[in-house]
């Protein structure tokens, strides 16, 4: 049975999404529900990041924590989540360590590993592994009651893979010797993520979703050839293959965002990737981003979310840059930072963030 939910009250991303003229930028921020609110520490407690996670009245707490602090002020709510939770449905144990992030005990070692056997041929039911994930959007989206949309998300395949061969965030050089090493077996666990990517975004969008994006925070790992070969072709396949799926389901398509950080080489290809969104990070100069892209997809970002952690003059230059260059195409865009806000900035500094954004884009 369909979920039915309360009519939505604010719809500026999806308007801004669509191309639509809004009278001014909505705001969001990467995530924004999380360790950087004394209220996240409250409700978390004593509890592992991932039991939180699996927890969907917490998880729904969590979600709506910035959307309270920041009433309104911000324009949507993202999950609370994490990307890793694919790798999980795939038979990976991922821990999460604190105050050093995740870590996979048993990374893939090689195309021999038995592990890679098991994830690339193995038959997942999603919908009940990643369960705890839909029953948190659905109760998100009732205790919304439409104030605001409600993100989901996913990591891209070439970010989910890196995690999965590297053991966690430390760069040991593994994702790039698997793809030198074993070509052919790269591109088979990636379109294997990719396929499971779908079905995850599906089945978000089924429980309550109304906007998703997708993360490829490894992206600028790679080289402009080895990001053709490795990473664009399966965000292409998503953005192709989920509307797709959406239909099967009986359901509408939504817009969907695309985030390659640090592939600064790859923004016309990204514009021609089949996503409504491109996020941008902060190395992007918002006036050459708007010039490159023509006004053929929203752009979203891109302020350093270190900025945060500077004082209210710092803060009003960087989104006075943010807004002058991004302002001057025809097409509206998405308030944002670059990546997301990290765990030691003060929240009131992300409110004066928010509150300089409206003033300097108010109609």
């Amino acid at each position: 049975m369909k979920e039915t939910f309360a009519p939505l009250k604010n719809d500026l991303l999806l308007r801004a999404a669509k191309g639509e003229s809004i009278p001014r930028p909505p705001i969001w921020v990467m995530r924004q529900a999380g360790r950087y609110l004394p209220e996240y520490h409250e409700v978390k407690g004593n509890r592992d990041f991932f039991e939180c996670c699996r927890d969907p009245e917490i998880a729904s707490t969590l979600t709506l924590q910035p959307v309270d602090r920041y009433e309104g002020l911000i324009d949507a709510a993202i999950i609370f989540s994490d990307i890793l939770v694919i790798p999980q449905a795939l038979g990976m144990h991922v821990e999460m360590i604190h105050k050093k992030g995740p870590h996979f005990p048993e990374p893939l070692l090689s195309p021999k590993d038995s592990q890679y056997a098991k994830i690339t041929r193995k038959q997942i039911d999603i919908s009940v592994d990643l369960e705890y994930v839909y029953k948190a959007i659905t109760l998100t989206r009732q205790k919304l009651n439409g104030r605001v949309p409600l993100i989901g998300f996913c990591g891209a395949p070439w970010t989910l893979f890196c995690y999965m061969v590297e053991g966690g965030e430390t760069k040991t050089g593994q994702s790039k010797a698997w793809i030198y090493n074993y070509p052919a077996e790269s591109k088979v666990l990636l379109q294997r993520v990719a396929e499971t990517c779908v079905e995850h975004l599906a089945l978000q969008i089924a429980a309550g979703a109304q906007f998703v994006q997708v993360f490829d925070s490894k992206a600028g790992e790679l080289s402009p050839s080895s990001f053709d070969l490795f990473a664009l072709p399966y965000l292409r396949y998503i953005s192709v293959t989920l509307p797709r799926r959406l239909e099967e389901m009986g359901l509408e398509a939504i817009p969907m965002a695309v985030f390659a950080k640090g592939a600064w080489y790859a923004v016309e290809s990204l514009c021609q990737s089949g996503y409504d969104v491109l996020s941008l990070d902060w190395l992007h100069d918002p006036e050459e981003a708007v010039r490159v892209t023509k006004g053929r997809i929203t752009i979203q970002g891109n302020a350093d979310p270190s900025v945060l952690y500077g004082n209210h003059v710092a803060i009003t230059e960087a989104v006075e840059a943010m807004v002058k260059g991004f302002t001057v195409g025809s097409r509206p865009w998405i308030a944002n930072l670059g990546h997301g806000i990290t765990p030691l900035v003060n929240p009131e500094n992300l409110r004066f963030f928010f509150e300089e954004i409206h003033r300097l884009t108010a109609s």
